[in-house]
């Protein structure tokens, strides 16, 4: 589903400011990364497997403490847990829309089974979407369906972009269990949910294509899977066997998923584009990497997200690599390279710079 609101551009003094979009590249720094790096970009199987199956595991038996234990405090612990642990699961949807199929054998399915179709986010609508969001000549362009130019907007926009994504669970309810099974019967239906309401994206502008060949297949079993998932849940509750109590802890536990990873989106880039091409110094500035000594990080921008401008630099790097690259670019690199301007100290500093641009400072 298309996880946005119609937002509008503030006319003020902070439009009309020098952006990262005007960076010329850095050849310097471009050669560094690419050859520095060579030996990092094979996914280690069994990283990718450890982390996803127990961070599931966690996820789903925290979840399973929030609904039956009694203790209040318990419960919210459980909860809050659970939380944390499907964000990270559920954040390898951006692993699969880099590594090549086969690389990790098994786990694009096996994802989809054990997350994605349970959250109701399968990979289909990330995969296709994300990977036009890494192209030079879209960054940053209303044709980059994963940006919005925040930065440039009025205050309120900052809040509405939040709450659509806690929100977000309701829509996926209605997005597979009616809106689906109802477009088949119309393909005018049908081409509005498959162009509007089948990416995890943030430009309302973004129309997406219908699919083709294997990833066609790809989504119709996947939509099929969430769509039949998504009916029995409501079936379930209505007819009593799933208990309200517990699908509104679920659903809650589901909407700060989204919340979470819709904060980390607020800061994973400066947002400061007008919609210009940028160079790729230029899209790397834009972005952000909060590497340690800070370690919060590791919970908000889990599986690699907190070095998201390296991830810009790099896109075919695994996400367990992307440590190591960042200490080899920084040891080889001038303190006066540009390399070192994406680096940010925590997510608080960022969200007020982005609150304070919009305010036009």
């Amino acid at each position: 589903m298309t996880i946005t609101a119609t937002l509008h551009r503030a006319n003020d003094a902070a439009s009309s400011q020098t952006r990262p979009g005007h960076a010329i590249d850095d050849a310097a720094m471009l050669k560094a990364a690419a050859n520095l790096t060579r030996d990092l970009n094979i996914p280690k199987s069994a990283i990718y497997w450890a982390d996803m199956l127990g961070s599931s595991l966690l996820g789903y038996a925290s979840l399973l403490g929030a609904i039956f234990i009694n203790s209040v405090v318990l419960a919210v612990g459980c909860a809050i847990l659970s939380v944390l642990a499907l964000y990270r699961a559920g954040s390898f949807i951006h692993e699969l829309t880099h590594i090549k199929k086969g690389a990790v054998k098994g786990f694009r399915l096996t994802w989809n089974l054990l997350v994605g179709v349970p959250l109701m986010v399968p990979s289909f609508m990330y995969e296709g979407v994300h990977n036009q969001h890494h192209a030079k000549r879209y960054y940053g362009t209303e044709n980059d369906p994963e940006y919005l130019p925040l930065a440039l907007m009025h205050p309120w926009t900052l809040p509405i972009f939040l709450v659509v994504a806690a929100l977000a669970p309701i829509g996926m309810l209605i997005r597979f269990a009616l809106l689906a099974p109802l477009s088949l019967l119309s393909p005018k239906l049908r081409s509005i949910i498959v162009g509007r309401y089948s990416g995890l994206q943030i430009n309302p502008k973004f129309v997406r294509p219908r699919p083709e060949g294997d990833f066609a297949r790809d989504w119709a079993w996947q939509e099929t899977a969430c769509s039949i998932w998504a009916i029995a849940v409501l079936v379930m509750v209505a007819s009593g066997i799933v208990p309200l109590r517990d699908f509104i802890i679920c659903l809650s536990v589901a909407s700060g998923v989204m919340f979470l990873n819709q904060i980390r989106t607020l800061v994973a880039h400066l947002w400061e584009n007008d919609g210009e091409p940028m160079s790729v110094t230029a899209q790397f500035l834009d972005s952000v990497n909060v590497p340690p000594p800070a370690t919060l990080p590791a919970l908000w921008a889990p599986v690699g997200l907190r070095y998201h401008a390296l991830h810009h630099l790099l896109p075919g790097l695994p996400y367990h690599a992307l440590g190591e690259a960042h200490r080899r670019l920084c040891k080889e690199l001038d303190v006066s390279s540009v390399y070192h301007h994406s680096t940010h100290r925590h997510l608080s500093a960022l969200v007020v710079r982005l609150a304070r641009s919009t305010l036009g400072r």
